[in-house]
């Protein structure tokens, strides 16, 4: 039996799933590959809690149990503060980051130098500098299927096309559950800020909605699949429209949800457009070789995008293979369950190599 050390950085709704997922799975996990998955430290924003031989499932359900109640790691008995870049490991480890923190990309690449391995959920360090990105994803060394997609095969789709030789002509994608789900509610003739907070209390949404409305999730993927395809481009080469005015940018994340009906006009007022030209109103990216395009879109009443509901994704990939008849990946793309799961796959994925 060959036990895999797990450090795993964020215990938001998402990294508090994963847990759960994981200690479900220890033994059939063991009994069909000869692994186990053994935490030996969890990180939040306000601190740590380790242990050099794995922490126990009792230590971890009480974990659990204070995060769910609002808790920090803090208030654990036997915690630490913040330091997961410094943790010294007696074995090579698999580092998860379920966090939506910035500047992870750099302690990330050191650990993979180092020997470790790291699956990720945050997109920041993937859609930072091209050369953190390469860094992190030059040798293998690291998963994000999860960045993208949430539990579909998005990442691992692309890779086998690009793997395969059929180079990419052009994605075409939905991939925000959270702005899939909006749609779907102003369709339903629902005001913005009332699917907003909705979607909000549903965990769709992140931490700050606006990193949603500002397209800024939206571009951080696009740009995550523009490099995963072989495209040399830096951050401001995917800009993104966004949702709300400059002016609520900047107000804390309390005000703006507060402020959150000053957008329901315009919004009514695109809808009401789409619906007159009879067709749908999508948040789309768009991916080709020489460019992008993120934004509000009106597609046709007969075009695939057009029938996605709730929080499905949907991506379409041209290929020299799949010219006529595009590859198309669809299914659920927000939610906390699915999203953990997709991030487990990855981890499952990497311990199964025995790197």
């Amino acid at each position: 039996m060959q036990t895999i050390p797990l450090i795993q950085i964020g215990l938001g709704g998402v990294g508090r799933e994963l847990v759960r997922q994981i200690l479900a799975t220890e033994e059939p996990l063991a009994r069909r590959y000869g692994v186990r998955l053994t935490y030996e430290a969890l990180a939040d924003s306000t601190g740590l809690l380790a242990a050099t031989h794995g922490l126990s499932r009792t230590t971890l359900e009480t974990l659990l149990a204070a995060k769910e109640a609002g808790q920090p790691v803090t208030a654990i008995p036997g915690s630490a503060p913040n330091s997961w870049e410094e943790l010294a490991l007696e074995q090579r480890a698999i580092f998860i980051d379920v966090s939506a923190a910035p500047g992870h990309e750099t302690p990330l690449a050191a650990r993979i130098a180092a020997g470790h391995r790291v699956v990720l959920a945050n997109k920041r360090p993937l859609s930072a500098s091209l050369a953190d990105f390469v860094a992190l994803t030059a040798k293998g060394a690291t998963r994000y299927e999860a960045t993208v997609g949430a539990g579909l095969p998005v990442i691992a789709t692309l890779q086998s096309l690009i793997d395969s030789g059929d180079p990419i002509i052009r994605i075409e994608a939905a991939m925000s559950g959270t702005l899939g789900y909006l749609c779907t509610e102003l369709e339903a003739g629902q005001p913005l800020s009332v699917a907003l907070r909705a979607a909000h209390a549903l965990g769709y949404t992140e931490p700050d909605p606006r990193d949603d409305l500002s397209g800024a999730d939206v571009a951080r993927k696009a740009l995550i699949l523009a490099r995963t395809s072989g495209l040399a481009w830096e951050p401001e080469a995917v800009t993104a429209e966004a949702w709300f005015p400059p002016e609520l940018a900047g107000v804390r994340r309390s005000e703006f949800l507060a402020r959150a009906e000053e957008l329901d006009a315009p919004m009514a007022a695109r809808v009401a457009e789409a619906r007159a030209a009879g067709g749908a109103l999508r948040y789309v990216a768009t991916l080709t070789p020489t460019g992008a395009s993120v934004a509000l879109r009106v597609v046709a009443a007969a075009h695939p995008l057009a029938t996605l509901r709730g929080p499905d994704n949907l991506f379409s990939f041209t290929t020299a293979r799949y010219a006529g008849r595009p590859l198309v990946v669809r299914g659920p793309g927000a939610g906390q369950p699915v999203t953990a799961a997709g991030v487990l796959a990855d981890i499952i994925a990497t311990a199964r190599e025995r790197w």
